[in-house]
């Protein structure tokens, strides 16, 4: 479970800044894009890149998955029988809704490849031109599509925050001044992303990229 978390943290981090390239200029944006699909040539052949990176996120979201419901049939066993009174238990809400935040995840996941990868979702949808897509797809007239975006990054927040967390201590971090940093650390690491990321369609919908 970390270490799949992990490996899909890094693709995150990693397709963030290639976002915010599109501060940079629409001919700056559209080069990036396009070179995205000649990576490893003449080495491999045209977008193979990108479908062994698609092959290699595809198996570690299957493996996340799995991983979760292996995990949560671990805790179901160690305790067969309910309690008679249960509690309230005391946790964050990503911890109380991760399996949630994980359904609405892949759901959003689904309709952004449908809708800038595919361009089947995007008003636009012209491949040469990705810088286009982004501006079509979080014009202010779309402005409800920026919403759902926006909620959709949040979620990604939450749940990177609580599962960033989890790895640190799944990966060995235990002593009380170590669960410390890891909360900051992990508190920090989904604030950056989830800014990162939506910092594209508010400078679209306010006119800041067009």
């Amino acid at each position: 479970m970390a270490v799949t978390g992990i490996l899909l943290v890094l693709f995150l981090i990693v397709h963030m800044l290639g976002n915010l390239k599109i501060f940079t200029g629409e001919t700056s944006f559209d080069h990036y894009a396009h070179w995205l699909r000649d990576i490893g040539t003449p080495l491999l052949p045209h977008t193979w890149y990108l479908w062994i990176q698609r092959t290699v996120l595809t198996v570690a979201v299957v493996a996340h998955i799995v991983a979760a419901t292996v995990l949560a049939r671990r805790a179901r066993a160690a305790r067969p029988v309910k309690y008679a009174h249960r509690k309230k238990v005391r946790g964050s809400y990503a911890a109380r809704t991760m399996r949630w935040g994980g359904v609405i995840i892949l759901l959003f996941v689904i309709y952004h490849i449908l809708d800038l990868t595919t361009g089947h979702l995007n008003p636009q949808g012209d491949a040469s031109n990705p810088y286009g897509n982004v501006v079509a797809d979080f014009a202010p007239e779309r402005w409800y599509v920026t919403l759902f975006y926006t909620l959709a990054i949040v979620t990604v927040g939450f749940h990177l925050r609580h599962g960033a967390f989890s790895a640190f201590r799944s990966l060995g971090q235990q002593t009380p001044r170590g669960e410390r940093r890891a909360r900051a650390g992990a508190l920090v690491l989904a604030v950056a992303l989830c800014a990162g990321y939506l910092v594209v369609p508010f400078a679209v919908l306010t006119g800041l990229v067009s």
